[in-house]
């Protein structure tokens, strides 16, 4: 609720004193009071549980919240960076002063609300929340700067060229988390988890002779799942056996899920191995 009042503010306060940063800023924000509020829905909507039709439940919605976050992101890059070869173009002269205190605000308000994100940012859908707030503080800052040079130059280019620098300081940490997103979304494993390891883990299990068909995919920005054949000549106990190897790739690899199917490698494997 915060931002979103601030968004307000600062819009009205951009028109009234004839700066176009603090608009642009203003835009900015917006974007990213939506994003915290699509994270809050995806995560909400990953506690519903399973069903007949989604049987791992919704779990992937933080993983296509985290896109559209990355998406936003990109959106506001643009934004900004017409905004700012608009300025060039037509420069205009705002009033400093007013900049430097509706941006110092925003500096604060931005700030606050990422502090209470910078714990949890294993999760993707976190860390994606936690740079909308920092950029948002870093354009803020840059307004701010913006309105001081103007203040005591009155160079009014500074502030595009303050912009520009903005540009690419987001630019550089959207680039992470939507890479992170679209691998996610298109179930790539886990870039902590590497897969020949986890290969040599379980073909180093007594009894198995093979192993074939392994998968490893991201049920969601903290849960990830496997799904592995492995070939036995002599079947062991099966329920002792699969609840160790469920529990050594939950203690080595943070596996949340795991499915081993168990062959005695006699009959050729049907599934694409």
């Amino acid at each position: 609720m915060l931002n979103t009042g601030f968004v307000a503010v600062e819009a009205v306060a951009g028109l009234l004193y004839g700066s176009m940063a603090l608009v642009a800023d203003a835009g900015h924000n917006l974007s990213d009071v939506l994003a915290l509020a699509l994270a809050w829905i995806a995560t909400i909507a990953a506690r519903r549980p399973a069903s007949g039709r989604f049987t791992y439940g919704y779990k992937s919605s933080t993983i296509l919240a985290a896109l559209a976050n990355a998406l936003l992101l990109a959106i506001a890059i643009g934004a900004i960076l017409f905004e700012t070869i608009h300025r060039l173009l037509t420069p205009q002269e705002p009033q400093g002063m007013a900049m430097i205190v509706v941006a110092g605000i925003g500096i604060a308000i931005n700030t606050l609300t990422a502090m209470l994100f910078v714990r949890g940012q294993a999760d993707l859908n976190i860390r994606g929340a936690f740079l909308h707030m920092a950029a948002d503080a870093l354009v803020s800052l840059g307004v701010v700067l913006a309105g001081v040079a103007i203040l005591v130059t009155g160079l009014i280019w500074i502030d595009a060229a303050v912009s520009l620098a903005i540009v690419a300081v987001i630019a550089a940490s959207t680039w992470g988390l939507a890479r992170d997103s679209v691998a996610m979304s298109l179930l790539a494993a886990p870039s902590r988890i590497d897969l020949e390891e986890v290969r040599r883990h379980l073909a180093g299990l007594e009894g198995v002779a093979a192993v074939h068909d392994l998968h490893v995919w991201p049920l969601s920005t903290t849960e990830t799942a496997l799904t592995a054949h492995l070939v036995m000549p002599e079947r062991p106990g099966a329920d002792g056996f699969l609840h160790d190897v469920a529990a050594g790739l939950r203690a080595r690899f943070g596996v949340d899920h795991t499915t081993i199917q168990i062959e005695n490698g006699r009959t050729p494997c049907e599934a694409g191995c």
